[in-house]
């Protein structure tokens, strides 16, 4: 195949993870190419913006990127560089994976295998109508929900389930307390969900969600929700499986698609070569399953848990004494 991947190499210890993850992609001798594009603090210092024009011109051409973590300064800017990728793009899917790996940190052994799928562009963080009020005492914001966000997120929910094999899709909300916002995104969910007599569909309330997944986390398959709801929820999956450092994350749109790992730049450990690349390298395998190759997506995903599992060369935060690199070239020699 020949395609053009945006890379963005990011802040902190992005440039690392992502060499790391290039130097897997290229061991798969996959034909892919890539065209590096500056966002955050790199592209602020070199081309004074966060976001620069030429960044944009970039993703709209290749219509594919891969992000390592970008760094947003207080008080400069954007609120979130991601945030607004997301909007500029209209990334209106969030689509985060959480699964049982051996070898890490997590409490429920193999038991959890689940996807949270995040409406991206709507809700909370549309930042619509913030506001403070002159004595800085009160703060408002406007929620916004439309059946059009709410229908085509659903939608690609379900979609996904019948095109990975997974059978129930559960739809989180808080319709009992918001009841025009939320109301009407569980409305307009139970009509898509009535599309799909083959997928199992059950409703449940964010909190009562959170709870449950804490206690049979086995009995998900894909959630989907609202914005903020599914931001939580996200992070809070990606702790039952040993934390961000194995959460990857992909934000679809109709005309781009953006991969990324999940977690922050960790500007504490930059440039040390201890950073573990397995989210980018997961986020790679979602970008590897949206370009129409899932047989090499599989050989990825197969490799990265061959090595966690012979515990070959994993980095510190895995609880081996090896590198960033040394960890990638482990992956790259199952591939």
């Amino acid at each position: 195949m020949t395609q053009t991947i945006t890379v963005i190499r990011g802040d902190g210890i992005g440039p690392e993870i992502m060499d790391a993850t290039l130097h897997v992609l290229d061991a798969m001798q996959l034909g892919l190419q890539y065209e590096d594009a500056d966002a955050g603090m790199a592209a602020l210092e070199k081309h004074g913006e966060l976001l620069p024009q030429a960044t944009m011109d970039s993703i709209r051409k290749n219509r594919v990127a891969l992000k390592s973590p970008l760094t947003t300064p207080v008080g400069e800017g954007f609120s979130s560089i991601n945030v607004e990728l997301r909007k500029r793009f209209d990334l209106y899917a969030n689509v985060r994976p959480a699964r049982s790996f051996a070898n890490t940190r997590s409490r429920f052994g193999a038991g959890v295998d689940l996807i949270t799928v995040r409406e991206n562009t709507e809700g909370a963080y549309s930042a619509e109508g913030q506001a403070l009020s002159e004595d800085g005492e009160t703060a408002t914001s406007i929620t916004r929900t439309t059946r059009r966000g709410s229908e085509r997120i659903v939608r690609y929910a379900f979609e996904l389930a019948r095109r990975t094999g997974r059978k129930k899709v559960t739809v989180v909300h808080k319709a009992n307390i918001l009841k025009s916002t939320s109301g009407l995104f569980l409305r307009t969910a139970r009509g898509v969900a009535a599309e799909y007599p083959d997928i199992e569909c059950n409703e449940m309330i964010v909190d009562n969600t959170c709870m449950q997944l804490v206690m049979r986390p086995e009995q998900f398959d894909i959630i989907v929700t609202t914005n903020l709801f599914g931001d939580i929820i996200s992070d809070l999956c990606a702790g039952l499986v040993g934390g961000l450092g194995l959460a990857p994350g992909a934000n679809i749109g109709t005309d781009a698609a953006i991969f990324e790992a999940v977690h922050g730049s960790a500007p504490d450990i930059a440039g040390q070569g201890i950073a573990n690349p397995c989210a980018l390298l997961l986020g790679a395998v979602q970008m590897l399953d949206h370009l129409g190759l899932p047989d090499k997506a599989a050989r990825l995903r197969e490799a990265i848990v061959a090595t966690l599992e012979a515990k070959d060369s994993l980095t510190p935060d895995l609880g081996g004494d090896g590198n960033t690199m040394g960890f990638a070239k482990a992956i790259a020699s199952r591939v």
